[in-house]
């Protein structure tokens, strides 16, 4: 059984690290799932987004899992978060996308739906 994890929750919700601990639990178990980084849930893929040190970092929590980390590049434009390729596209001084996440559409997204046996979003 194949799970989809569609991420819509703000780094800063609960639900958000809900959905990173069923990740981390899903992969103990070593069951086969996806991650999908949509609407708010594009935050967390922000490198400029800064916690206090006695914080838990939900990106670099992600980042630790070593999985492929997609995240919508249409929400992610409209929340100020780009790598260098689109950065140069649209004329941006900067670019802020974390390692290990990248930037894919929304095909990406119904091909997750299409081949997933469930569909959980947080």
């Amino acid at each position: 059984m194949s799970t989809l994890l569609l991420i819509t929750s703000a780094p800063t919700s609960i639900i958000a690290w809900h959905a990173f601990g069923l990740a981390q639990a899903l992969q103990d178990k070593h069951e086969e799932f996806r991650v999908f980084f949509y609407q708010d849930g594009v935050q967390v893929a922000n490198d400029f987004q800064w916690f206090p040190d006695d914080q838990r970092n939900l990106k670099h929590e992600w980042q630790k899992l070593g999985i492929r980390l997609p995240v919508c590049v249409s929400a992610a434009l409209a929340r100020g978060i780009t790598d260098a390729d689109n950065a140069q596209r649209h004329s941006l001084q900067h670019h802020n996308l974390a390692q290990g996440f990248e930037l894919v559409g929304l095909g990406e997204l119904a091909d997750a739906v299409q081949s997933c046996s469930r569909l959980i979003q947080f």
